[in-house]
C-alpha cells in the first residue's frame, strides 16, 4: 500500500513539472501548442525576406 502511495506522489510531480507546457505529452494527454494566426505569420514571411513590403501590405489589407 506504502509503494502504491508513493509510486501515485511520483506521478503527481511529473505531471505537474511536466504535463502543463504546450506540446508536452504525459501519460497520453496533450495539451495543444499555441496556434499562430495568419497576421503573425505574414509578419514572419515578411521579417524573413520571402515577400516585399507592397504584398505585405496587400496581404494584411486583405486579412483586415
Amino acid at each position: 500500500m506504502g509503494i502504491a502511495i508513493i509510486a501515485l506522489f511520483f506521478a503527481a510531480v511529473i505531471f505537474i513539472l511536466f504535463g502543463n507546457r504546450p506540446g508536452s505529452e504525459v501519460f497520453g494527454s496533450r495539451v495543444p501548442a499555441r496556434v499562430e494566426t495568419p497576421l503573425e505569420i505574414l509578419e514572419k514571411r515578411y521579417a524573413r525576406g520571402e515577400i516585399d513590403r507592397d504584398e505585405f501590405e496587400a496581404r494584411r489589407r486583405d486579412l483586415a
